[in-house]
């Protein structure tokens, strides 16, 4: 595998996963992903399905009176997933920021600032709760990143208020910040005028209209899907993080989606019904079991292929390997058998996830199983997860099931390919 394509191809691909502003939307992301979890979740249980006779709202309902319990869910969603836009116009300003060594925190109040101040307002002049959310998103991503760079412009070039020595740090940071911060917001407040006037429409709805729109729908199909699978284990078999370098493109087009499900699936829509099939919970739930690669069905391969061979490495690599990949961490299997650079696990290893992908679209676009409606911890285990995104249904556990078993037929011929080829190379090392 060692010539100069994979190298150059490894090279370009190290640079873009550690390009400035992809790590800052990738980071930003990731700060607010708790909150954007914990709103999921908060509206899951607002709306947890019977199991057997037992009927959690209703009893709930008998406690504290019809949906008055639910206002606790409804609070936590407002102050999380409701306002995702806002709290990533300040993290990914924040982040990126600080990766230039200027003020972080001053350049995420800036950009918090400029969102609410380009932000449609209601009649009242309350702020639109329809876009402090995932339709803002691009929004977000473009004010902070587009002001934050100003802003180190305007603090490099020494635009700033310079303190004396003994005033504190505090202080000083914050002078320092104020004349920048006083250009920005005065050209985005000019912005807004000039809008206002010349266009009659608010900045949120062009970018929803001309990107986001067009984005989404792009990718709720099957071979948006495919290409996401596709390229996440090309690049983890070259070593690389896939999914840390792909987050950042997919993570403003996908939690919209997911959002949406969410918000349905709140006002009583059933899953089934929800319009999108492909979302975050959807690859994560049905496709990257175990991590990537759906490696907890590798794991389950070698201990069927290698079950009377105690001492096979494949087989040592596993143990070690299993406790982690119930809760889809699969670097050390990754890493230790390893997959990376191994040609004899490259097939399986990027074939299996696509074929989950196809799988799994049919059946939840088909109504076979629920569309997802949740969006759990990544880290949540095969099974309780599947039964989580699908608004508690036994058939996302059921799919999963399935796909397991898929992947593990789909694995078994490779392990054995690869056990063989590993014999043999110790063999003639021994000779």
């Amino acid at each position: 595998m060692n010539n100069k394509y994979v190298d150059k191809f490894i090279e370009i691909a190290g640079r873009i996963g550690a390009q400035r502003h992809l790590v800052a939307i990738r980071d930003g992301f990731v700060a607010v992903m708790p909150l954007i979890i914990i709103g999921s979740l908060a509206i899951l249980f607002n709306n947890f399905p019977p199991i057997g006779a037992f009927n959690f709202v209703e009893l709930l309902n008998s406690i504290f009176g019809e949906g008055n319990w639910q206002a606790v869910g409804g609070s936590v969603w407002n102050g999380s997933f409701a306002i995702i836009g806002l709290l990533i116009a300040f993290s990914i300003a924040y982040n990126l920021a600080k990766s230039y060594d200027v003020d972080g925190l001053a350049a995420g109040l800036i950009s918090t600032a400029s969102y609410v101040m380009l932000a449609p307002v209601t009649a009242d002049w309350g702020l639109n709760f329809a876009w402090l959310g995932t339709q803002g998103l691009f929004v977000a991503i473009i004010l902070s990143l587009s002001l934050t760079e100003l802003f180190r412009v305007l603090v490099q070039s020494k635009f700033t208020i310079k303190m004396p020595a003994g005033v504190p740090g505090g202080v000083a940071r914050s002078f320092q910040a104020l004349i920048p911060t006083a250009v920005i917001l005065f050209l985005v407040g000019l912005f807004q005028a000039l809008l206002t006037v010349f266009v009659g429409s608010s900045v949120f709805e062009l970018i929803f209209e001309a990107i986001q729109v067009p984005l989404q729908g792009l990718g709720n199909t099957l071979p948006a899907a495919i290409v996401i699978a596709f390229m996440n284990h090309i690049l983890w078999f070259f070593g690389l993080h896939g999914t840390n370098i792909i987050g950042s493109v997919i993570e403003p087009i996908y939690l919209p989606l997911i959002q949406e499900n969410l918000a349905l699936f709140q006002d009583g829509m059933s899953a089934f019904d929800v319009p999108y099939v492909v979302t975050k919970p959807f690859l994560d739930s049905f496709v990257f079991m175990g991590g990537s690669g759906t490696t907890i069905a590798l794991l389950m391969a070698i201990f069927i292929v290698l079950r009377r061979e105690q001492k096979h490495p494949y087989r040592e690599v596993a143990k070690l390997s299993a406790p982690a990949g119930l809760f889809n961490i699969n670097e050390p299997v990754i890493f230790g058998l390893p997959i990376v650079l191994n040609p004899t696990m490259l097939i399986p290893f990027v074939l299996v996830p696509v074929t989950l992908t196809i799988i799994s679209y049919f059946a939840l676009s088909l109504g076979i199983v629920p569309r997802t409606v949740a969006l759990v911890p990544w880290t949540t285990p095969p099974i309780l997860s599947g039964y989580l995104v699908t608004g508690g249904s036994m058939r996302g556990i059921f799919l999963q099931i399935f796909n397991l078993a898929v992947a593990t037929a789909m694995y078994i011929p490779f392990v054995y390919a690869g056990s063989k080829a590993l014999m043999n190379k110790e063999a003639n090392a021994d000779e």
